[in-house]
């Protein structure tokens, strides 16, 4: 399992070095749109292995594995234009007739996002740092949530929003106690990251492969 700490103190370092990105709040947002091409792009890809004849709702220019995942690729002004310019004015308006539910997952995503960062170069440092998670991976996956959960943790220390995560350790516990079963239903309506119906999902994986 990749040092989750680690990550987070390499980008957290890496945009405050960014004039346009203000605390750790505008960073959580920076980072949720960015982690969240990464992994429909990885779920693409894996998708594509699956089934010959599937086309994601990203157009091809916009997907990560275009513009993000050379590590030595766009960068600088050109990226930053590119950003601005292209990808999120089209993920916005990106055309959803169709009914995909993934194109309208990809335009909820980007209907009030913005990109705070103004420096192309620290934006592609914060890209290759990224790339190294690989969301299809099992112990890269619940990345995300833990990146969210270690910044908002610093939020709550210094006191500047009243934003409150349980613990990971507790949403085990509850959820071993709980012990839900194939054919049950989890509901946590206040999700946050996910780490109860994670939880859940990972107990449900346990009993098929014990059932096995």
């Amino acid at each position: 399992m990749k040092n989750i700490g680690n990550i987070i103190k390499t980008l957290q370092n890496i945009m405050r070095k960014d004039p346009g990105v203000s605390g750790d709040a505008q960073r959580i947002e920076q980072l949720g749109w960015m982690i969240s091409l990464k992994i429909l792009d990885d779920k693409d890809k894996e998708i594509e292995l699956l089934y010959d004849k599937y086309v994601s709702p990203m157009p091809k220019k916009l997907q990560w594995r275009y513009w993000a995942a050379d590590d030595e690729g766009m960068t600088g002004d050109e990226l930053k234009e590119f950003i601005d310019g292209k990808l999120i004015p089209q993920l916005k308006n990106l055309d959803v007739s169709s009914g995909n539910k993934r194109a309208l997952i990809i335009r909820e995503i980007f209907d009030g996002t913005n990109n705070y960062m103004k420096n192309g170069t620290i934006i592609r440092q914060v890209l290759n740092e990224l790339n190294q998670i690989d969301f299809n991976s099992s112990e890269d996956r619940h990345v995300f949530g833990d990146i969210y959960e270690t910044i908002l943790r610093d939020l709550q220390s210094a006191g500047n929003y009243g934003e409150f995560y349980t613990p990971r350790a507790l949403t085990e516990f509850i959820t071993e106690m709980i012990n839900p079963r194939l054919g049950e239903k989890v509901l946590d309506p206040a999700c946050g990251t996910g780490g109860f119906l994670t939880g859940g999902h990972r107990k449900y994986t346990q009993t098929r492969c014990k059932r096995r």
